[in-house]
């Protein structure tokens, strides 16, 4: 089974004592419409966090140093009804970066509570890791998702550190 490495890559502030995470609404292609975290595609010849680093310029406008970016583990997605969407996520967390987030073609960047995610708006698994990971856990996790691509079957292998 093959498994397309991507990364995400969650930009986190504190508001007045308020953790906060930015997130953006896609725009265009896998995921359109719904809120989801910034990242993609690793292209051949890129490390995980070199492509987290690209990604977070390329659709916020923003630069993040891979000095800066903590690892947050891997969630491997299981489509299937579809394995050609399956992919081995590198998840990243980063609380330093240069330039104010910006509207781009593909995302429309939003800051929100991290106690309160807008998992309604987002891909079902996110209420699964999303929370861990800003909270400082590294996950080591597979997402197997139903036949309807969207609603979580189950979730297995599940470790933090």
């Amino acid at each position: 089974m093959t498994f397309t490495p991507v990364t995400l890559c969650f930009l986190t502030r504190d508001l007045a004592g308020v953790p906060q995470v930015l997130l953006g609404m896609k725009k265009t292609g896998f995921g359109r419409g719904k809120v989801v975290g910034l990242g993609g595609h690793v292209e051949p010849g890129e490390s995980d966090a070199e492509a987290a680093c690209r990604e977070v310029h390329e659709e916020a406008g923003v630069v993040v140093r891979q000095q800066d970016l903590r690892d947050a583990g891997q969630v491997v997605f299981d489509f299937p009804a579809r394995p050609e969407w399956n992919m081995a996520t590198r998840l990243f967390v980063a609380d330093r970066w240069t330039g104010e987030p910006s509207e781009s073609a593909e995302i429309r960047p939003e800051w929100f509570d991290v106690g309160a995610l807008p998992v309604e708006r987002m891909w079902q698994d996110a209420a699964h890791w999303l929370p861990l990971a800003l909270g400082g856990s590294v996950l080591h996790i597979t997402v197997v998702l139903n036949e309807d691509n969207e609603t979580v079957r189950e979730v297995l292998d599940y470790t933090t550190r």
